[in-house]
């Protein structure tokens, strides 16, 4: 089972476009992903820039319109991931709350959507069935 960790740090909704995470945590969070791998677990990993170097594209009507961030009305941003191949979403949890996070941080455990938990007619729709479609 493929199981993605979103990481959502507190305050980065508003965070500079230029905003580095201190080197305390940078070291810690190096440990992390050397265990992960270790662990034989780990699929990919990023961070990403700040929301305000972001834009979104929102779809009404049939067109898209471009916005370049920051948005006011977001809350919790994400701010980078694992992808992560474990036996079962408890599995995925405990992996997340080894994590070394600040105070006030959040990790959002969701299961990847596999072609083989979709009903016929949707793998069919997708191009047969077919695992390899998926890049798998």
């Amino acid at each position: 089972m493929r199981f993605m960790m979103l990481v959502i740090p507190k305050g980065y909704a508003t965070a500079d476009p230029g905003f580095t995470p201190p080197a305390d945590l940078v070291a810690r969070m190096t440990k992390y992903n050397e265990s992960l791998t270790q662990a034989g677990v780990l699929l990919t990993l990023d961070g990403l820039h700040p929301l305000s170097s972001g834009a979104r594209v929102r779809f009404a009507g049939g067109k898209p319109t471009v916005s370049d961030g920051p948005f006011t009305e977001a809350k919790e941003v994400v701010g980078g991931y694992w992808m992560i191949q474990v036996k079962s979403k408890a599995e995925a949890v405990e992996w997340a709350r080894r994590a070394p996070m600040l105070d006030g941080d959040m990790i959002e455990i969701r299961q990847v959507q596999e072609m083989a938990d979709w009903p016929d007619e949707l793998r069919a729709a997708a191009g047969g069935g077919k695992p390899e479609a998926r890049g798998r």
